[in-house]
C-alpha cells in the first residue's frame, strides 16, 4: 500500500468510527501493524506521538479477560523511541531523567522519568541502553524527541538524537511467555524484568524485551524495520494460536486497577513526581545539571501538596463512566479532581485515579461533582485496587 491509499484508509476508517471528518495528515501516522489490526476488526483509536493508536476491538470485558488470564497482543508503535547515539550520549541520557541511571548496563532498561526545569513531570520513559553509546527512550505521549535536542543543543553536547524505525508490538498476559520462547526459543523465559535482546526470527530483526505497560506479565518486540510489520504481526498470530492469542490495546481498566500512571491522563501541567508516587524514582542528590532536580529539591523542602489516591463507588453508579477529571468535595471543600475512571471486572464496582489534597487519608469518603445536578459518594483507597505481576513502574 503506497503512502497516499494509506491516509485515504485512514480518514475514511477514522471518519466512520468517530462519526466526523479527520483530515488526512502526516500529522496523525498510521503504524507498521496498522493495516493487520484493521482487518482484525480494530473499532477504536486514539491520537498517541502523533500516530494512531488502538484502543478497542470492540468488545471491552473479552479483551480484558483475555489480558488478565490469557494472552493478548498490541499495537503500541505509538510508543515512540527517542535514540541517543554518540560521545555524549551517556551524559544526555543521565541529566534528561532523574533517575539515577549510574550502573545501567548493555541489554536493561530502567523506568525513568523526565521532569521539566521547574520539576514538571512531562514523560516517563524507560530506558533502553542498546549499546555503549546508544540509547532509547521509550517515551510517553509528549515530544521528548524536541526536548532532548533542545537541552543537547543548549549543553553543546556531541550526540545525535533521532527518532530511529523502531516499532514496539506487545504480547501481555499470563501466557505471553509461551508464545515468545515458543517463537524464540526458550532462553526468553530467563529474561529478568526490564532486560532485553536484539534477535530475529525469519529475517524480521527485532529486540525483545520483558517489558509492558500491565501488570499481568509480557514482552514488547521492538520491530526495527517497519516494511516488515504485517510479517511479524502474522506470525506472532499464528505462533499464539495453542494459547488462543487475539488483538487487545493497552487495557484502561486492568491498568486503573494495577495503579499505573499515564501521563497527561493522571498528570497536569504541574504535576510533580511527588504526587504521583514516583517519589522513589527520583534521586535528590544527583547533579544540579540533571533538569528539575534542583526545584524538586525545593518541592520536597517545602512539602508535597496533593497525593494520588485510588477512589472506589457503589456499584450503582453506571457502568464504564468514562469521563476524566471530576471535581472532588469533600463536604463543602474541592480537594481535587478524579483523573481516570472505570469499570472494575474483577471488584465490580467503578473505581477510579484521583489527586488530591495530601490532607485526605485512605477510608475519608469524598463526593464527586458530575454536573449541575448529579454527583457520586466514594471512598478514598491505598493503590493498587488489584496486586499481581511486577510493572513497568517497578523496575
Amino acid at each position: 500500500m503506497n503512502q497516499g491509499d494509506l491516509h485515504k484508509n485512514i480518514y475514511l476508517f477514522v471518519a466512520k468510527t468517530f462519526m466526523y471528518t479527520v483530515n488526512p495528515s502526516p500529522r496523525v501516522r498510521a503504524s507498521p501493524y496498522y493495516d493487520a489490526t484493521v482487518a482484525e476488526g480494530v473499532s477504536s483509536f486514539t491520537s498517541y506521538n502523533q500516530m494512531l493508536l488502538p484502543t478497542s476491538y470492540g468488545d471491552p470485558e473479552g479483551e480484558y479477560w483475555r489480558l488478565v488470564n490469557g494472552v493478548s497482543m498490541w499495537d503500541v508503535a505509538a510508543q515512540r523511541q527517542v535514540q541517543l547515539s554518540g560521545t555524549d550520549a551517556t551524559h544526555l541520557a543521565h541529566i534528561l531523567t532523574v533517575r539515577d541511571l549510574t550502573g545501567l548496563s548493555v541489554g536493561r532498561a530502567k523506568y525513568a522519568p523526565i521532569c521539566n526545569h521547574s520539576g514538571t513531570l512531562i514523560n516517563d520513559p524507560v530506558v533502553n541502553r542498546v549499546d555503549e553509546n546508544l540509547y532509547w527512550f521509550s517515551i510517553a505521549d509528549s515530544n521528548i524527541l524536541l526536548f532532548a535536542r533542545a537541552i543537547a543543543a543548549e549543553r553543546n553536547l556531541k550526540v545525535e538524537v533521532t527518532e530511529p524505525d523502531v516499532s514496539p508490538l506487545a504480547i501481555q498476559g499470563p501466557k505471553a511467555v509461551n508464545v515468545v520462547s515458543a517463537i524464540f526459543g526458550e532462553w526468553v523465559r530467563n529474561l529478568r524484568h526490564f532486560e532485553f535482546r536484539n534477535t530475529s526470527i525469519e529475517g524480521i530483526p527485532v529486540l525483545v524485551s520483558r517489558s509492558g505497560w500491565s501488570k499481568q506479565g509480557g514482552f514488547e518486540l521492538y520491530l526495527q524495520d517497519s516494511s516488515k510489520g504485517l510479517r511479524l504481526w502474522k506470525f506472532v498470530r499464528e505462533a499464539g494460536q495453542p494459547w488462543d492469542i487475539k488483538p487487545g490495546t493497552p487495557n484502561h481498566s486492568e491498568r486503573i486497577e494495577s495503579g499505573l500512571l499515564s501521563i497527561g491522563t493522571d498528570t497536569d501541567d504541574s504535576t510533580n513526581p511527588f504526587e504521583v508516587r514516583l517519589g522513589h524514582y527520583v534521586n535528590l542528590d544527583l547533579p544540579k545539571s540533571v533538569i528539575g532536580i534542583s526545584a524538586l529539591r525545593r518541592i520536597k523542602q517545602n512539602g508535597v501538596k496533593r497525593q494520588q489516591l485510588g477512589i472506589r463507588f457503589s456499584a450503582d453508579l453506571p457502568r464504564l463512566l468514562n469521563r476524566n477529571w471530576f471535581e472532588i468535595r469533600n463536604g463543602k471543600e474541592r480537594v481535587g479532581h478524579i483523573t481516570s475512571l472505570s469499570f472494575s471486572y474483577r471488584l465490580e464496582c467503578n473505581i477510579g485515579l484521583a489527586l488530591v489534597k495530601s490532607t485526605l487519608h485512605p477510608g475519608d469518603e469524598v463526593t464527586i461533582r458530575i454536573d449541575e445536578k448529579n454527583s457520586h459518594s466514594g471512598t478514598l483507597v491505598n493503590l493498587p485496587f488489584v496486586r499481581k505481576a511486577r510493572s513497568k513502574q517497578q523496575s
